[in-house]
């Protein structure tokens, strides 16, 4: 029976890697419920509990990490653009087409509606304080929605302008700001009370706005990146060296931040956006919503149900350890083993016959042969080299891990005891 065990759980590896092979990535692909459509907005309240939502009501839901989605029951067949959920994840928004505002204090168990008495669009719904009760959203026709009573009644406010509005957020309970179609820029300092309209210095649509005290971070179409740091008084156009659209970016402090956008493009800045460096996604469908809570930890998603994650920022922390040139691949044991929350692996790397460097990918997987993390996937030179697993966010129990280098591949197998 064991042998039996081993042989499938090696079929599994095998087959699963060769499908990923090519990919090239430090974000991998989760797997959605099925039948999911396109996904608009992605939105984690910690590292395990998330949500997303997309065309034809959809509202999927994690407890995991994205490991298992599970369809909820929205209620209504209305596109939804944007979910949004405060620490307390019991209590949350989705809004969309036609007005749509679906509310929950249960987690999703179940959605109920509220009513924004527009028929246009709402693209952005956040909340701003504790326990709640202030919320806002933003939608086309200039409409600025505000609620003091967690959602009871939401009362339109002037927002200065006619133009489709497709992003907010706020740095505090009086502090906003709003972009959208055509570059258009809001702020607010008195709650929304009264909107300024402000000069971006772009005239390309404005799809997603992010702030970290003073600065901040609008993206949009044909690859528009602006940063500001003072607050949106000036706007400074940074280089994404893309003409795609980019639909959302978020960030993680005052330097670190990601964009992502159509076609499966991945940007991500570490020096405030001095230099932006293209991820590879590993898809070319158009990413619609990223959302980090750490600094290595994220998600994207996007059209066909798409959903992405990283455990490393999207970047490798694979470290060279040893100089000499090894005189075979190999594949070591992890140590410690069993281990928690984490352990390391050892791999060494030959010289490529036609080129000085070798692609390398090194993957975990759970017993089912599902992807759980990904620890390297780029071009080594040869050498010895070390990475860490965390296993912070995943239960106890057996897992594997297998490298591929040029023709080589192995695989081995480590216990996570928590």
């Amino acid at each position: 029976m064991k042998k039996i065990f081993s042989f499938t759980m090696l079929f599994l590896i095998l087959h699963s890697s060769f499908l990923i092979l090519n990919s090239r990535c430090q974000w991998f692909e989760q797997s959605p419920v099925p039948q999911v459509s396109n996904l608009k907005d992605v939105y984690f309240a910690n590292s395990s509990t998330g949500w997303a939502v997309g065309d034809n009501g959809t509202i999927i839901k994690t407890t995991n990490g994205g490991i298992n989605w599970t369809a909820q029951t929205s209620g209504t067949t209305m596109s939804l653009y944007s979910v949004y959920f405060p620490s307390n994840y019991n209590i949350g928004w989705t809004v969309g087409q036609n007005g749509v505002i679906r509310f929950t204090n249960n987690g999703g168990t179940s959605w109920t509606t509220q009513y924004s008495f527009t028929s246009q669009p709402l693209r952005s719904v956040i909340s701003t304080t504790h326990p709640y009760f202030i919320g806002y959203i933003v939608g086309y026709a200039g409409k600025i929605l505000k609620t003091t009573n967690q959602g009871v009644n939401w009362i339109s406010q002037t927002s200065g302008t006619i133009y489709q509005l497709y992003s907010m957020c706020f740095i505090n309970d009086n502090t906003g700001y709003v972009v959208g179609q055509e570059g258009v820029f809001l702020y607010t300092s008195n709650g929304g009370t009264t909107w300024a309209i402000r000069s971006s210095g772009t005239a390309n649509n404005l799809n997603s706005v992010i702030f970290y005290q003073n600065a901040g971070w609008a993206v949009g179409d044909s690859g528009t990146i602006l940063r500001t740091e003072n607050l949106g008084t000036n706007w400074v156009k940074q280089t994404s060296g893309t003409m795609l659209k980019l639909n959302s970016v978020k960030l993680f402090g005052t330097y670190t931040a990601w964009a992502v956008g159509n076609n499966g493009k991945t940007l991500k800045t570490t020096n405030g956006g001095i230099n932006w460096i293209s991820q590879t996604s590993g898809t070319n469908k158009h990413l619609q919503s990223v959302y980090f809570i750490t600094n290595n930890i994220g998600w994207a998603v996007g059209d066909n149900g798409t959903i992405l994650h990283t455990t490393n920022g999207g970047s490798s922390f694979v470290q060279k350890i040893g100089e000499e040139i090894p005189e075979k691949f190999s594949l070591y044991q992890n140590y410690p083993n069993p281990f928690n929350p984490s352990t390391k692996i050892k791999f060494s790397i030959l010289q490529d016959a036609r080129r000085k460097t070798q692609d390398v990918i090194l993957r975990v997987y759970d017993i089912l042969g599902k992807v759980v993390q990904v620890l390297v996937n780029e071009q080594l030179q040869p050498g010895i080299y070390e990475v860490t697993f965390d296993g912070t966010n995943i239960p106890s129990g057996i897992y594997f891990y297998k490298l591929f280098a040029g023709d080589f591949s192995d695989v081995k197998k480590l216990i996570l005891l928590k």
